[in-house]
């Protein structure tokens, strides 16, 4: 009885072992299925939707004049003379308003044809259209050049971050006596949000009181450093700041790699005459690739979804000569009240960050399996 007794609790203590982390999880697990997962599938819905300042739940549909349209009517009897005026509303909008379809196509065809042919106008020229505003989106002028930044910022982050991060690594492995205070100085700006470095470049880089109060209180009278106003150089400035924030990161992760070289290969190298330029050139920056490709997919990722320091350093001006994706779909979707447009720039976004971590999550589980 007392050995029943015995196996039962002891049982019951080995479940509760198993059950207890299950419980303690599921909260937390609960969550991110929730306001992660399910607020992207919620974002990819409304993306396909013509949701204005509330939601919309309805598939983008409405009146639009297309070639199949026109085919149809034509197959319903629509004189040709008529299909040729109606021809250049093919250029227009998806629309779900009727009276501003009916507005469009008499002014094309005239009052008379117009009330004539309005039942099979309506009726071939309604279709639903999910890519609506993926269509709209690319139409956009402000939408091209938040791309064009992504693409300049996004480059040059990344270039200027690696360069930098790799040579002060390099610098940082010939064990000099300050490493600790230069590692200490660079790897200070990633304490900082990038909200308060933009507020501090900001000051260091506005005409008359950073920078260029400084050198012209120097005697150079006619400096001028206007980068942060002047709408072709402003994207730069960002470019400056996150540089600066993000570069200790990279050092750190490249000095890892450094370090984590074995020296004999470096020794054996040195033995057969090397010299040491030639060894960082031929083994060990080879030798660094791992760091390389994660240091660019950690960096790809920052740029893509840059968002904090962007507003506060420029809120993507003057104009929108600085815009990013992210403050493009902020600006669309919270402050215009075009929720189904901003939903479809923040797809996109979404779309460009999985297409960077799938590949390197397959090859990561890839080397992985074949270990």
């Amino acid at each position: 009885m007392g050995g029943s007794s015995k196996t039962r609790q002891k049982g019951l203590s080995h479940y509760l072992e198993d059950a207890i982390p299950k419980l303690v999880l599921a909260p937390t697990f609960l969550a991110a299925l929730i306001f992660i997962y399910g607020f992207i599938l919620w974002t990819t819905w409304i993306s396909i939707t013509q949701s204005e300042l509330l939601p919309n739940y309805k598939i983008a549909a409405g009146y639009k004049i297309t070639e199949k349209a026109l085919e149809r009517m034509r197959n319903d009897g629509v004189p040709a003379t008529v299909l040729e005026k109606l021809q250049a509303l093919e250029e227009q909008d998806l629309t779900n308003k009727k009276s501003k379809l009916l507005r469009d196509v008499k002014k094309r065809i005239g009052s008379e044809q117009s009330r004539k042919y309005k039942e099979l106008i309506l009726k071939h020229s309604y279709t639903r259209d999910p890519l609506f505003q993926y269509r709209k989106l690319f139409n956009s002028d402000r939408w091209m050049v938040a791309l064009r930044n992504l693409l300049i910022f996004g480059c040059l982050f990344i270039a200027l971050c690696i360069a930098l991060g790799l040579s002060l690594a390099i610098f940082l492995d010939q064990r000099i006596r300050i490493e600790g205070a230069i590692r200490t100085i660079y790897l200070y700006p990633m304490a900082l949000s990038f909200i308060v470095t933009g507020a501090a470049w900001k000051w260091i880089l506005t005409p008359d009181l950073g920078v260029e109060r400084l050198v012209r209180n120097l005697g150079f009278a006619g400096f001028t450093f206007d980068w942060l106003v002047n709408s072709k150089m402003s994207i730069y400035t960002v470019v400056i700041a996150a540089v600066w924030q993000s570069t200790g990161f990279v050092l750190a992760l490249f000095l890892a790699g450094l370090r984590g070289i074995d020296d004999a290969i470096i020794k054996a190298a040195q033995v057969d005459g090397a010299s040491l330029p030639r060894i960082y050139w031929r083994i060990i920056i080879p030798s660094l690739r791992p760091v390389f490709l994660s240091a660019m997919i950690i960096l790809s990722h920052i740029a893509i979804k840059s968002f904090d320091l962007v507003m506060v350093l420029t809120r993507g001006g003057p104009g929108y000569s600085s815009d990013l994706p992210a403050t493009f779909m902020y600006a669309f979707a919270f402050n215009r009240g075009r929720l189904g447009f901003g939903a479809a720039s923040a797809m996109m976004m979404f779309f460009a960050v999985m297409a960077i971590i799938i590949p390197y999550l397959y090859s990561e589980l890839g080397k992985t399996r074949y270990a």
